[in-house]
């Protein structure tokens, strides 16, 4: 199986899993990397670059090619989720008044160009426009970071 990370899914892992407290996790993380089983996107790397924790963004700094920039196919569904006028609420109006990053419509996209898997810690808020009700739509999977821990049989 693979998986694509929402940003809130690297920083919850890095904010609350600390690589010396939990090195089997991190050992088990590292080689889904190393197998190309993980993957983000570009946007998402953006938005790290703004996280709190220094070794979120060094990490990522490094992990270059695991945040591809968006190919053809992928900028394609984007306007094809963006053609749902309720999933135009994904941009937050702050955003739209302000400029800003909006990682979401890239991750969905990327999962449903490769056949993968999203994580996120977003909710599926009832008639929302969050990561799980886009991906529901389209009927891409969508799980939380415990349930990719779940997928993966990972116990501490």
């Amino acid at each position: 199986m693979s998986y694509v990370f929402d940003t809130n899914a690297f920083s919850q892992l890095f904010h609350s899993y600390y690589r010396n407290r939990f090195p089997t996790l991190w050992e088990q993380f590292d080689e889904l990397i190393e197998n190309g089983e993980i993957t983000s996107t570009r946007e998402v790397s953006r938005e790290i670059e703004e996280d709190r924790v220094a070794a979120l963004r060094d990490w990522a700094a490094v992990q270059r090619d695991l945040f591809p920039a968006p190919n053809a196919a992928e900028a394609g569904f984007v306007g094809q989720i963006f053609a749902v006028p309720h999933f135009l609420q994904i941009i937050e109006r702050k955003k739209l008044l302000k400029g800003g990053l909006n990682a979401d419509p890239f991750i969905i996209a990327r999962a449903h160009a490769i056949g993968a898997t999203v994580v996120t810690l977003e909710g599926e808020p009832p008639n929302g426009a969050k990561i799980p009700n886009i991906c529901r739509h389209f009927g891409i999977p969508c799980m939380s970071l415990e349930g990719f821990m779940e997928a993966e049989d990972w116990t501490f």
